[in-house]
């Protein structure tokens, strides 16, 4: 009888000791289908908040339940066997205190099974990730651009344009180093603030809209699938699907009126 090799998840520890090494791979995933595929090419899979938009319609991350990050979770992780599944904690989940973050935390934890949570903020936030990470809960931060202020911040807004705020965006991504984050995002920054930061901190950095000198690199999929009618600056598109599907749609729609669909490959006798 032979023996069928059994398939390991990428671990937290792995992510954060490729700090200078191979660049990591990353991408957005919200059902078990598309995450599938991707995980044969990632390092991790994102389930992030971006799907109240991508997905829901909503017009920012805002008004994304936590249940909700958890059904997509879920999906996720049954889709895979490879890459490490990071869930993103979404808004009004983690910012009143560090007890109602880990409660929110342990919760996405046990009832998705991903390896770890996601959350936005730089030193306002340490406190909360040193919280969750002593107590277990693997945190991955993001400063920058966070979509889940953008309300503060006026729109998504590209961060470090003026050079006096960079000690600012260094300071927050040495707190949330320091506080025990494995890894952080840097979303819409400026390239040479971005590849800065690379070089200040221990943990791996993951960019998007940032810096190739970054350790990593995260785009959401369906923008780079070409499914998104509007393309922001940073996204380079690998593939146009939205126009293919929408072909495909239209010459099935044809042959239902001019009953060419279905022939006799497609009924049963």
């Amino acid at each position: 009888m032979s023996a069928q090799k059994q398939v390991r998840r990428t671990t937290v520890p792995q992510i954060a000791q490729r700090k200078g090494g191979e660049p990591i791979v990353s991408l957005t995933s919200y059902h078990a289908h598309t995450a599938a595929i991707v995980d044969k090419h990632a390092d991790f899979i994102l389930v992030g908040d971006s799907l109240g938009m991508v997905m829901h319609g909503m017009e920012s991350t805002v008004g994304v339940p936590l249940d909700l990050m958890i059904m997509h979770g879920k999906a996720v992780v049954r889709g895979t066997q490879k890459a490490l599944i990071v869930v993103d904690m979404p808004f009004g989940t983690y910012e009143e205190s560090p007890n109602i973050a880990f409660r929110n935390a342990a919760r996405i934890m046990k009832e998705t099974g991903c390896g770890a949570v996601k959350l936005e903020g730089g030193k306002r936030m340490a406190e909360t990730i040193r919280f969750l990470t002593e107590r277990g809960i693997p945190v991955m931060a993001h400063i920058g651009l966070t979509p889940q202020s953008s309300h503060v911040l006026g729109g998504f807004k590209t961060q470090g344009r003026d050079e006096d705020s960079w000690p600012l965006h260094e300071e927050d991504a040495k707190a949330v180093s320091e506080a025990g984050a494995f890894a952080i995002v840097l979303e819409g920054m400026v390239e040479p603030l971005a590849a800065r930061i690379t070089k200040q901190i221990d943990i791996p950095t993951i960019g998007i809209g940032a810096s190739a000198e970054c350790d990593g690199q995260i785009l959401v999929l369906e923008d780079m699938l070409g499914l998104n009618p509007w393309t922001p600056k940073f996204v380079k598109v690998y593939g146009q699907l939205g126009p293919m599907i929408e072909q495909a749609v239209s010459d099935y729609a044809a042959d239902v009126k001019s009953r060419a669909f279905p022939t006799e490959d497609e009924v049963y006798r």
